[in-house]
């Protein structure tokens, strides 16, 4: 929910969700660099920063294309001083649906209003 706070949904969130363009299976690699980089271990797809950031990775994003298809899509965005892309808010309303837990589907109604209004003309 990070690329949907950082797009103006008023939502709060515990970790970053990052999609990484690896074979699932490669997953050892990513946390290598990360306990490089200080972070703690947390499991396969998850670990936390020395600033106890969470951050979660993910291979594959249910309802979506491949990475390279959606990475098309992206909205760049400034997070933590750096510009990062993240999914637009389309995107992430559709994986919502896909998978359909329960807190995704309780993510819709915020998703979908903040969408409508940032679609509003200005004024």
């Amino acid at each position: 929910m990070t690329a949907a706070l950082l797009q103006g949904v008023p939502v709060t969130t515990l970790d970053a969700d990052l999609w990484i363009n690896l074979p699932e299976r490669r997953y050892v690699r990513v946390l290598g660099i990360c306990q490089e980089l200080g972070a703690t271990i947390l499991a396969r797809t998850v670990v936390a920063l020395s600033d106890n950031t969470f951050v979660n990775f993910f291979y594959r994003i249910d309802g979506l294309e491949d990475f390279e298809a959606e990475s098309g899509a992206v909205v760049k965005l400034d997070w933590l001083g750096l510009r990062v892309a993240v999914l637009p808010l389309q995107s992430i309303i559709k994986s919502k649906r896909a998978v359909a837990r329960p807190k995704d589907i309780a993510h819709l109604p915020l998703l979908e209003q903040t969408l409508r209004v940032q679609r509003l003309p200005q004024i």
